[in-house]
This record gives structure tokens, C-alpha cells and sequence, in this order.
């Protein structure tokens, strides 16, 4: 049995498998041209996903697993996995971690106005009149309500902020104090000092916050986004921040990445940028082949309960 990887995997890793799984042929590539002359001898393959096309597909014939080793599936060949019947598993839950402690991180730096105090240092300025806020005692609503946004609820509530959360089922969720579905959370919005969006890339979540919603939300909201950059137009966040709706936007996330050098977000003083590493972790790769192993003990010995099996036509 072939295990293909075309993901990056350290020598340390590579070695670990190969001696956990004797019996199996596992061949690591550095692009789909290596790859190219084991595609069609391969049955489970490793990938991040955006490598991934109709044409490879249609060329695996013996493929029956496909090993995501992100938790975005958004630039996969949909139609043509789920034609084949190609299980699908992904690396979901290894983010919440450090996407929780960004997530808390950038909130915290703007609440202690750390821009402002980074300036004032460079400039050798002593300025005792820097604003401070705290994170006691507000109110956070978080979009998305899985794994990444429950550790980031427990982290909030551990500054004793109120925690409300909004999902598909509005089924009470650990952490939250109060879960909704996402047909009513506008409601909600008033209350909310930060709005944080952890949603995933659908067709359900495609342009989900539009400007109503920041005209809903508190003059000095903070509008966190780390799922994904297509939940919201960038033109609707400029028009926000511009029309003073909301506060402050921590973005990152976007519709195109890497982010234009002249894109308008780089000189908005109340747009904090960072590229798309919120879920950047040492301890990455590790987990994520944690993931794979107990699914791929659970694939040998011919099971059926998976960790983080996908639906592949919902994209999650």
C-alpha cells in the first residue's frame, strides 16, 4: 500500500512513520512532478489541499483517502472526490490553540493601545496619557462556534468577559454563555465590544457580515477576522472603519493573499494587518500527523468512526 505525501514533512516525522508502519510504502514528494509517477499506484495521500485537481484525481485510480493536513478544503476538486467516493479527513482542531492566544493577543494590544506605546518608545517619548481600556467585564460574540471558537470563548472567559457565540444548530456549546443560530444573531450585535469570525469558507458563509451588521455593532467595537477573508467584502470593513461603525478591524485574513503592497488596508491606522498566521504553531505538523495516525490506525484495522471525516459537497 503506497502513502503519498506531497505536504512538507520533517526528516523526523518521515522516519517515525516509516518505522511505526513497516509494512507500508510511504513516499514523500516536494511537488506534484516528483509525485507524478506514484499517482496512479497511490491509496492514501497527504496534502494541504491546494495542489489537488480533477485531473490528478481522475489519475488516482486506486485512491480511496485524502489526508488534509489544514482544516481548509475550499480549493479542492469537490466534484470530482465525492464522484470517486474518496474519504476525506482533515487536521481540523490543531489551530484552536494558537489561534486562541492571537486571537486574545491582538484584542489585548489594542486595548492597551500597544501601537501607540511601540511609537511613543521608538520616538523616546514619554506620554502618560496613552488610553487603557481592560477586557473585563465586555462582551465578545464569536462567529463560529467549533473547536477554535470554544477555546477562544474559554480564554475570554477566563478575563471574565461574556461569551456569546453564533452557529448553524445554536446548540449550547461549552464556554459560551449563550449560543444562537446564524439567522438571528444580529440581535446580538449591539452588545457585542468584539465580534470575532472563525467560520470556514462555504457557500453558506460567502459575504456573511455585510455593512448592516457593523452598523449594528457598538461605535467602539473591534472586528476580529481569522477564518476566512471571503465571509466579509473589504469594502464593507473600509466603509465601517471609515464611518467610524466600528472601531478597530484585526485582519488575517483576505479575499487575496498575499495582500497587495497598495492595498488601502496598509495605511488604515485603525486596521491591524497580519499574514495569515494566527494558526502558526511549532507544534504544528506534529498534531496534524497525530490526526492522521489515529485515523490511519483506524483505516488498517478496517473502522469506521474517523476524527474530522468531511463532507466534501458542504465543505466541512
Amino acid at each position: 500500500m503506497i502513502v503519498l505525501s506531497l505536504a512538507k514533512i520533517s526528516e523526523k516525522h518521515r522516519t517515525g512513520l516509516r518505522e511505526r508502519y513497516p509494512h507500508l510504502t510511504f513516499v514523500f514528494c516536494r511537488n506534484m512532478d516528483e509525485a507524478k509517477p506514484y499517482i496512479n499506484k497511490t491509496e492514501i495521500l497527504l496534502t494541504f489541499g491546494s495542489d489537488l485537481t480533477a485531473e490528478l484525481i481522475s489519475q488516482a485510480y486506486q485512491l480511496k483517502w485524502i489526508m488534509v493536513l489544514s482544516a481548509g478544503i475550499e480549493k479542492m476538486p469537490s466534484n470530482a472526490i465525492n464522484e470517486r467516493n474518496i474519504m476525506v479527513t482533515n487536521a481540523k482542531g490543531i489551530h484552536k490553540y494558537p489561534m486562541a492566544e492571537y486571537a486574545m493577543s491582538m484584542l489585548m494590544q489594542i486595548n492597551r493601545s500597544a501601537k501607540q506605546l511601540i511609537a511613543n518608545e521608538n520616538a523616546n517619548k514619554w506620554d502618560h496619557s496613552v488610553r487603557m481600556q481592560e477586557l473585563t467585564g465586555k462582551t465578545m460574540l464569536i462567529a463560529g462556534a467549533g473547536s477554535i471558537g470554544q477555546e477562544v470563548a474559554r480564554l475570554a472567559r477566563a478575563f471574565r468577559m461574556n461569551v456569546y457565540g453564533v452557529s448553524r444548530s445554536g446548540r449550547s456549546t461549552e464556554y459560551f454563555d449563550r449560543i444562537v443560530k446564524q439567522d438571528v444573531f444580529k440581535s446580538m450585535l449591539p452588545e457585542a465590544d468584539y465580534v470575532v469570525s472563525v467560520l470556514p469558507s462555504t457557500a453558506e458563509t460567502k459575504d456573511f457580515f455585510t455593512y448592516d451588521h457593523f452598523r449594528k455593532m457598538p461605535d467602539h467595537a473591534v472586528f476580529l477576522n481569522m477564518g476566512r477573508g471571503g465571509v466579509v467584502r473589504e469594502d464593507t470593513i473600509l466603509k465601517a472603519v471609515h464611518t467610524g461603525e466600528i472601531a478597530h478591524a484585526v485582519l488575517d485574513v483576505f479575499e487575496e493573499e498575499p495582500l497587495p503592497e497598495n492595498h488601502p488596508f496598509w495605511q488604515e491606522e485603525n486596521v491591524t494587518v497580519t499574514p495569515h498566521l494566527s494558526g502558526v504553531s511549532p507544534f504544528y505538523q506534529k498534531r496534524a500527523l497525530e490526526i492522521f495516525e489515529e485515523n490511519l490506525r483506524t483505516y488498517l484495522n478496517g473502522g469506521t468512526h474517523y476524527v474530522n471525516k468531511i463532507d466534501i459537497t458542504r465543505g466541512y
